[in-house]
């Protein structure tokens, strides 16, 4: 403060004509006494003490610079409140103080501990920190940085094991209790939200214990104090890593200290130097005075050199903090420099009332000689940035503070915490990252479920279910896959699922396809036989035309078994399923007309009936292509109202896609499937009723056997089809259809075949006639 005052005083740009004084006061970290020195001033009940003369009048306290604590500066700024007396800290960085409401007046240039928290609790997320344990002093300085830093780590997933506070005027009993928590926690990350003083008892008390091996994790309070860095346990903090104010420098100031001498200060403060001159080199300058210890200590000459001392004075590594009394100063001389209107001179230099001051200091904006802009934000606080600082021992034992990083609050979230990784020693010389986790990370196809009355950092890894992945490490939830994609093993990826259908590649479709073409060729060989003997008494006793044409409907229903192999398309599912019901119902319509002529013929054979008359060649003709347009028109309507489409299964089975045809309407399937089982139902009737009828080739004897196979197939084909799955259900369908065929193949034309090529000699009219 001295260094700043008297360079403005020999400024000529900065409050030309005008010379500031100072009033210097020690609290000595007393609330009561700073409020009572606070109140003094307030008063101006004090003799003023200023460099130089000529004051016409006592000066008012225009500011005051400090507390450098927190508690101290809030019950003296609650004090100086009511008189708007500016008051700027230099290092009380406790959130609270940010309350314009309870703190009008206060101002500080470092900045708030609301930033400090939130960084800290960035670099413990920074590092996969997530369960640690928290120390804090006992005061506004500690409790308040540490709440913000909990609510701000809980936000980020990080967990506190134990959090626990102690003064330094604590009985020892407390403080053996904060060890004792901390030496049956199992984090081994430590957060200390703690003032240099009371981190000296606890690091002695950790030496005690022998408790090493823990990374610390500290605030500015500590974190380049040369003091703890130099205690002699000091070796427990190795590797530590905090925030510090960033650092700074001030042309001038560092030759300034050093610079001090007893008898050039005699005009300022003659008495307040020589006793610090004599405890900074253990001298008197009053002979013959003895030391606490009983022994003459040496006479001080007043010209002892500093810069061969190392003490907290002298340690320029403070220039940080230096720099922000010097910017406190600077914001007051800018004020009544704005205040007063000072050009080249001072004009009107009547003292301002501090509201006044207070005022303009609210609206300050000024760069130092450094280039650096210093403002006030709506809250009294300035711009957060902070370095990191990491504790790297030298081989010497002593301590190097090492910036490895910067945090910058005016930045995008994203990019206000940046670190050199590579630059980092940590907790006893270990090149790795500690880990510090209550529960190990969860590999990706697993997720996180919090173990029950414990934080949720405490987690057991549960294997995600069929159908779901996670692949990201601690996921909290698993993720469905698309319907159309299923898990791998390791639940950590949806794959595209296997699609399945009745194909021309597997053996089941090649078996099918051959025992299509195979039945398709046996009918096409049984039409020829017929054709090379459609002369002979057997074929034209068992009406020829409707015999070619049964063959033909029963190579149709072969080939028809085709149309359901293969993938499902638009078409192919539409053409099936009519292809099948025309094609049966034509197949069925000749054997019904075959079983209705069996009948008319012996009816014929009856004295005076004339039943074939009613039944002949084109009564039969009508008859077939009646009962097949009827299906035709119900294949029609079903076409056009909701015809059968192309789908894709994916309930049937969970890690397969199954391509098949949904029928569309149901009605309409079940009308086509009611229909053939009608007119099948009807035949059976029929010839059944014609199978004892006195004939010596009643064919309606085959063409029962030939229903009773074809309802048997059809009838177990219903609860088969219901309960197949996937192309199973195809497979039915076609065996179905196969087995029916066959059935009317062997046992329709079987027989005729045999006595054709096998037994000629009865294949004659006396034969057919029943006369031999």
């Amino acid at each position: 403060m001295l260094f700043a005052i008297e360079e403005i005083n020999n400024s000529t740009s900065l409050l030309p004509g005008v010379s500031l004084g100072y009033k210097i006061y020690d609290s000595c970290g007393s609330i009561a006494r700073g409020v009572r020195v606070a109140l003094a001033l307030a008063n101006g009940n004090q003799e003023t003490a200023t460099e130089g003369s000529g004051c016409s009048r006592p000066a008012q306290v225009q500011a005051i610079m400090g507390e450098d604590s927190s508690s101290p500066s809030m019950a003296t700024a609650t004090v100086l409140g009511p008189f708007h007396i500016p008051m700027i800290s230099h290092f009380a960085t406790c959130g609270c103080l940010s309350d314009k409401v309870k703190y009008p007046s206060f101002f500080r240039t470092i900045p708030s501990d609301h930033y400090q928290s939130r960084a800290l609790a960035q670099l413990v997320k920074h590092f996969g920190w997530s369960w640690v344990g928290a120390i804090r002093t006992n005061d506004d300085y500690g409790n308040n940085g540490m709440a913000t830093f909990i609510e701000t780590a809980a936000q980020l997933g990080i967990c506190l094991e134990y959090s626990v506070a102690f003064f330094r005027t604590d009985p020892e009993e407390k403080l053996q209790r904060v060890i004792e928590s901390i030496k049956t926690s199992k984090s081994k990350v430590i957060v200390a939200f703690l003032s240099f003083l009371d981190l000296d008892l606890l690091v002695k008390q950790f030496a005690r214990h022998n408790l090493t091996g823990y990374q610390w994790v500290g605030s500015e309070g500590w974190i380049i104090d040369s003091y703890i860095a130099r205690v002699e346990a000091h070796h427990v903090l190795n590797g530590a890593i905090g925030l510090s104010i960033a650092k700074a420098h001030v042309t001038g100031l560092g030759e300034f200290i050093l610079d001090v001498r007893p008898l050039k200060s005699a005009g300022i403060d003659s008495s307040m130097f020589t006793e610090f001159w004599e405890a900074l080199f253990d001298c008197r300058f009053r002979q013959g005075e003895r030391s606490e210890t009983g022994q003459s200590q040496q006479e001080c000459t007043g010209r002892e050199n500093l810069s061969g001392l190392q003490n907290i004075f002298t340690d320029l590594s403070l220039m940080a903090i230096f720099n922000n009394v010097y910017k406190g100063v600077l914001a007051v001389a800018h004020a009544l420099h704005n205040v007063w209107g000072c050009g080249e001179t001072c004009g009107n230099k009547t003292q301002p009332d501090p509201q006044t001051i207070l005022e303009h200091i609210k609206n300050v904006r000024f760069k130092t000689k450094e280039g650096e802009e210093v403002y006030f934000n709506e809250k009294g606080d300035v711009t957060a940035k902070y370095d990191i600082i990491n504790w790297q021992p030298k081989e010497d034992g002593n301590v190097e503070f090492v910036t490895v990083g910067l945090y910058d609050a005016s930045l995008p979230a994203d990019r206000q915490l940046t670190i050199n990784n590579s630059s980092l020693v940590w907790t006893q010389n270990a090149k790795l990252v500690p880990v510090s986790v209550c529960s190990e990370s969860c590999p990706p196809g697993t997720r996180k479920a919090v173990q029950k009355g414990k934080p949720v950092c405490c987690y057991d890894c549960i294997q995600c279910a069929e159908g779901e992945i996670s692949n990201n490490t601690d996921s909290v939830t698993c993720d469905q896959c698309h319907p159309e994609f299923w898990t791998n093993k390791k639940r950590d990826m949806c794959e595209k699922k296997e699609i399945e259908f009745l194909s021309y590649e597997e053996i089941m479709g090649v078996l099918l396809t051959a025992v299509s073409l195979l039945g398709t060729c046996m009918t096409s060989i049984v039409a020829f036989i017929f054709f090379r003997y459609k002369k002979t008494p057997i074929v034209r006793a068992n009406n020829s035309e409707l015999s070619f044409l049964l063959l033909f409907s029963l190579t149709l229903c072969f080939l028809c078994s085709l149309t359901f192999i293969g993938r499902p398309s638009e078409w192919s599912c539409m053409l099936r399923h009519t292809a099948f019901g025309i094609t049966f119902v034509l197949c069925i319509s000749c054997v019904l007309g075959k079983t209705i002529v069996v009948l008319m013929a012996f009816r014929a054979t009856l004295p005076g009936s004339n039943a074939m008359k009613w039944f002949g060649p084109p009564q039969q003709r009508l008859t077939v292509v009646s009962f097949t347009f009827v299906q035709a028109l119900i294949c029609t309507l079903w076409l056009v109202l909701s015809p059968p489409f192309p789908i894709k299964n994916l309930t049937t089975y969970k890690e397969k896609i199954i391509l098949e045809c949904d029928v569309g309407s149901a009605i309409g399937f079940w009308s086509v499937l009611g229909y053939i089982g009608l007119l099948s139902l009807l035949c059976f009737v029929l010839a059944f009723l014609a199978r004892k009828l006195p004939d010596n080739f009643n064919e309606a004897k085959f063409i029962t056997f030939s229903m009773l196979i074809f309802c048997a197939v059809w009838i177990t084909f219903i609860p088969a089809y219901v309960s197949s799955p996937g192309k199973f259900t195809v497979a039915v369908e076609i065996f179905a259809i196969l087995s029916s065929s066959f059935g009317l193949l062997f046992c329709i034309f079987a027989p005729k075949c045999y006595i054709i090529l096998m037994k000629p000699e009865k294949n004659t009219k006396k034969m057919m006639m029943g006369k031999m």
